[in-house]
């Protein structure tokens, strides 16, 4: 895990995405350093110290603990490999059938990790043991995880204004941690999610993204990429749905069996059924903003 964004001279949170590669004039939160931007091909995009990197920064890449949102880039859970395979198998031969998988075939700790729940000796998937298998259908994984979303929020609130409240010396790592947390949250509380069909010299495939803009503007964005690729295509909005960027990535991990890039493009795909895909995303109740996430979208700072 890298840091991801840096403060620009006007005082602003910037992504690392949206950064020029190199040396810039964007700052670290946590102690003011100078910060390059490094976007390679092997390593994920990231911000590293022009200079000396500081501490804070360095603990948090060794022990992986910058805030992140919970299940948005990574569904494995703290799987590994091994584990990940032998619970597809299992989901294909027992949970996608709701047959009882036998307790010699699971593991203890993915019950600690409440993957699977059941007694002594039978099992079942829990909706986030279905998560990481991209079982979990889009309404269901948003029931899982928006709790687990506004819990992390409550939870570096408390840990700032302790810190705050007591004077402690952690305190500026405390409410940067906070700052970069509720920066990622409104990110995905301003996206709106898109699905559009494209039709394109006789074929027909989909393509999913996020979009803060309107979406005719994207569109045509979009119409222009395909005309790189093909001699004729065209566009259509299947569905729109606001206030859920948090949904994109694990649409693609749900459906990556479909994926189907075009050139360095890869948030297309080519589905069999398209109907199938569009019951899911319309089970998505719509989003609707609670008090703290109208809060977040205020753009108010963290606590002072």
């Amino acid at each position: 895990m890298w840091l991801k964004f840096g403060i620009s001279p006007a005082g602003e949170l910037v992504p690392v995405d949206e950064a020029v590669r190199g040396k810039t004039k964007l700052t670290c939160l946590y102690c003011g350093g100078l910060l390059t931007a490094r976007k390679g091909t092997v390593k994920q995009h990231h911000f590293a110290h022009t200079g000396e990197t500081c501490q804070p920064v360095v603990h948090r890449i060794k022990n992986r603990a910058f805030p992140s949102l919970p299940l948005y880039d990574n569904f494995l859970i703290q799987l590994k490999g091994e584990e990940l395979e032998r619970l597809k198998v299992l989901w294909r031969e027992y949970g996608r059938e709701q047959r009882p998988i036998p307790k010699d075939l699971t593991e203890f700790r993915w019950i600690l990790k409440g993957l699977m729940i059941g007694d002594r000796h039978c099992y079942q998937f829990t909706n986030l043991g279905r998560i990481p298998v991209g079982a979990l259908p889009l309404g269901q994984f948003n029931q899982v995880q928006e709790p687990m979303l506004l819990s992390e929020l409550d939870k570096l609130e408390r840990s700032a204004n302790v810190a705050i409240a007591a004077g402690l010396s952690a305190m500026d790592e405390r409410r940067a941690d906070l700052e970069i947390y509720r920066v990622q949250l409104r990110r995905i509380l301003l996206n709106s999610l898109y699905f559009l069909e494209v039709r394109a010299d006789g074929e027909t495939f989909h393509k999913v993204g996020i979009t803060t803009r309107p979406i005719e503007q994207r569109i045509k964005e979009v119409g222009r990429d395909m005309r790189s690729h093909f001699s004729e295509a065209e566009v259509n909005l299947l569905g729109l749905w606001q206030h859920r960027g948090n949904v994109e990535l694990y649409f693609k991990h749900r459906y990556q069996r479909f994926n189907f890039p075009i050139g360095t493009l890869t948030e297309y795909f080519r589905f069999p059924k398209v109907e199938t895909v569009l019951r899911d995303l319309n089970g998505m109740a719509p989003k609707v903003l609670s008090a703290v996430e109208w809060e977040v979208l205020g753009g108010k700072r963290a606590a002072s």
